[in-house]
């Protein structure tokens, strides 16, 4: 059995195991500001040390315990401050603007004291269910569980299986008093099935807390959290990977050159993705991490979608196209991250990932609702620990006369992360179906959304990803009114491959969020149209479409136009349709637009998606295909 000793370490000009106590400033912030930083050699110091958990792990528990900050805490491995903080008394008193500003500056990032004393009261101002376990409980339990003051064996909860466990600056006592927070979380909260942040999150706080109790308590907290649209921390796999898809959607909008890059490395886009958290932590050095930290307990989990985005950037900066051929790009990535203090310093990474305009909280929530919903589509449950079949859509098989599999394979790469799930159906072909503008809505009715591709007697193929389903466009009568939402873009395969997405993903500051007040509840979808042979696969369970009609309460589309106040009416012109064609962007021009022959095409710049021409701007249709989405 392993004894983990009770000697610990001094601190640097204090007392055994205690953070050196300096006295806050009471005049204004001295904290660093934006154009200051730790430097390179403290904050990306030593590797991260990870222990990966399996279920079959037990650990020996010594339930000894001693107080005062800093008791669990390696100073030979601390960085230490390189100049005393100054911290305002009424710090978190300030308005919540300042107060996020001065965090995101660094407010406290010289203060290890700073940090011990200010998370407790942080962590406290999280809104949380009634019932939450506190330093009571877990003193309780934990002395039930481990008995006073013998050693006794537990293993670790379930939910840590193949997950790893950071400990960065903790002593042996440091790690083994980790063990026994995460034990007690798994004893009272058995919901918890699969959460790979929360670990790092115990070590972090460990660090700061005066004891185990305490540091219960703040990750208890946190688990419980129930503030509207800002979780801390995924407890299911479920939600682990919706927030991964979640992400991958974010750097597919915000990330484009990135995104770009790695689809033409990786085979699977999503499960490169899916590691997006594990680039913070256990990524980051500690010096970076509780720097994320920092700000992760005052503005939650888009916090961390910023950060991991700015590193993405950062890694492309790095990188050549030609550096990634044949390599591991998963790989790469970890290490560019771990050795992230040779690219950027911490101050200047923030400010970047700040400097991301990102959409409202609420929005990327609904982002999250929705990709949830896909998962469970495809048959992942709550309880759910691993997937059991692979989440990618397998090319191999596609077969196009529009595109090649590999040119679908890049399209399936722009296209949101939850129908990204499913592999492609072809919905119609002007060579099977004819060129008939009324089969074509007969068709494609019932599906949402739908992939348009378009290859021209020139050889050109451009297209466009449809968020709506066509039957929207009986709502507007005899008009040809528009309708979709801001999910919809535009692009071209050949000769190049680019997307054009909505003006506003690029130049969010044209609109504002509508006030709560001001939306409006969505209104009832259209029953899809009925009485083909094509109609029938709307209703068959291995298709994807659009659940008709909508049940009150159902989630409000994700950028929905509802959900902003735009300039014009002209940079929400998605797609239109009628009896004499259809048309697709709009305002000062149409991005495509084709005849009710569907056999003649026009192109030109538009104001909705900012696009030039998508091919010669007069064109004749060789082939026009439409491709849906079918579920497992």
């Amino acid at each position: 059995m392993l004894q983990v000793g009770l000697s610990l370490p001094r601190s640097p000009g204090g007392a055994a195991g205690a953070f050196p106590m300096a006295e806050p400033a009471a005049g204004e912030d001295a904290g660093t500001g934006p154009g200051e930083s730790l430097s390179a050699e403290v904050l990306g110091s030593s590797p991260v040390t990870i222990v990966v958990t399996s279920e079959a792990d037990t650990w020996d528990i010594d339930t000894s315990s001693c107080l005062g900050c800093g008791q669990f805490v390696d100073w030979d491995k601390m960085p230490e401050p390189q100049q005393p903080a100054q911290i305002p008394r009424d710090v978190l008193s300030r308005p919540r603007k300042e107060l996020k500003r001065l965090v995101r500056e660094g407010c406290w990032a010289w203060s290890h004291a700073g940090r011990a004393r200010l998370y407790p009261r942080l962590i406290q101002q999280v809104s949380c269910r009634l019932v939450t376990p506190d330093a009571l409980v877990y003193r309780d339990v934990a002395g039930r569980l481990f008995g006073k003051p013998s050693v006794s064996s537990h293993p670790l909860p379930e939910f840590l299986e193949g997950c790893p466990m950071p400990t960065y600056c903790l002593s042996p006592h440091g790690v083994t008093a980790l063990k026994k927070i995460l034990i007690c979380v798994g004893t009272l909260f058995p919901d918890i099935t699969h959460s790979p942040l929360l670990p790092a999150l115990a070590a972090l706080l460990l660090h700061y807390s005066e004891d185990e109790a305490q540091c219960f308590e703040s990750v208890s907290r946190l688990i419980a959290s129930n503030a509207p649209h800002a979780g801390y921390i995924d407890q299911s796999f479920l939600a682990h990977q919706a927030s991964c898809m979640t992400f991958g959607d974010l750097a597919n909008k915000h990330c484009p050159a990135a995104h770009k890059l790695i689809a033409g490395a990786a085979e699977n886009v999503l499960e490169v993705y899916s590691e997006w958290l594990s680039w913070l932590f256990p990524g980051l050095p500690f010096g970076y991490a509780v720097r994320v930290l920092d700000v992760f307990l005052l503005e939650g989990q888009k916090v961390l979608y910023r950060i991991a985005l700015a590193l993405l950037k950062q890694f492309w900066l790095s990188v050549t196209p030609a550096g990634l051929q044949g390599s591991d790009i998963k790989a790469d990535l970890q290490a560019f991250v771990r050795n992230i203090a040779e690219h950027v310093t911490v101050d200047k990474l923030l400010e970047r990932a700040f400097g991301i305009r990102l959409f409202s909280r609420k929005e990327i929530w609904l982002l999250q609702m929705a990709n949830r919903k896909a998962l469970m589509e495809r048959g992942i449950t709550v309880v759910q620990r691993r997937p059991s079949f692979h989440l990618a859509v397998d090319m191999q098989n596609f077969s196009s006369s529009t595109v090649t599999a590999q040119e679908m394979r890049l399209v399936w790469s722009w296209i949101p992360e939850r129908f990204s799930l499913f592999p492609p159906l072809l919905l119609f072909s002007t060579s099977e179906d004819g060129c008939s503008l009324q089969r074509f809505y007969t068709c494609c009715e019932g599906y949402e959304p739908t992939v348009l591709l378009i290859k021209t007697t020139e050889g050109e193929v451009c297209g466009a990803f449809l968020s709506s389903d066509w039957s929207e466009r009986k709502k507007s009568g005899a008009t040809s009114g528009f309708f979709g939402t801001g999910e919809c873009f535009v692009f071209t395969v050949r000769p190049e491959a680019e997307r054009y997405e909505w003006v506003l993903i690029k130049k969010p500051e044209l609109a504002k969020a509508v006030p709560r007040s001001r939306q409006r509840s969505p209104s009832p979808a259209p029953e899809p149209r009925l009485g083909s042979s094509r109609d029938s696969r709307s209703s068959s369970p291995n298709h994807l479409a659009v659940p008709s009609p909508q049940r009150r309460g159902r989630l409000s589309p994700f950028l929905a136009i509802r959900h902003f106040l735009l300039p014009s009416k002209t940079a929400s012109m998605f797609m239109s349709g009628s009896r004499d064609g259809i048309v697709i962007g709009g305002g000062g021009g149409q991005a495509l637009s084709l005849d009710a022959s569907l056999l003649w095409g026009h192109t030109e710049h538009c104001e909705t998606f900012d696009n030039p021409p998508l091919c010669q701007e007069n064109f004749q249709v060789q082939l026009l295909e439409v491709w849906g989405f079918q579920s497992a």
